[in-house]
């Protein structure tokens, strides 16, 4: 069989998606927001593409973690204590990369 002529097929088996534009797209069908036949190409895709299945299910996994989080604001007590922690780690990163860079 031709090479172009099995990769034409399967992309039309595939719903003519590549693997970028499932990604882009992973969203707008979480949402509901894709039109029936973006939706049938989509599944079509995902049906024969094992990464993409893999890709949308760490995104349904992301989603339904993030959906447990608390719904109220961080107390600023606790985001200034964050920030400084952050902070202080970012600048021993920096001092370490720099005396590793110096060792060199």
């Amino acid at each position: 069989m031709d090479k172009n002529f099995k990769q034409q097929l399967m992309g039309y088996m595939a719903g003519n998606f590549r693997c970028k534009e499932i990604a882009e797209l992973i969203t707008d069908y979480l949402e509901g927001s894709l039109t029936l036949s973006q939706r049938l190409r989509f599944q079509m895709h995902i049906g024969l593409c094992l990464a993409c299945r893999n890709y949308l299910r760490q995104m349904k996994y992301t989603v339904a973690t993030l959906r447990q989080l608390p719904s109220e604001p961080v107390p600023p007590e606790i985001k200034e204590a964050l920030m400084k922690r952050f902070q202080s780690w970012k600048h021993e990163q920096s001092l370490q990369n720099s005396s590793s860079d110096s060792q060199l």
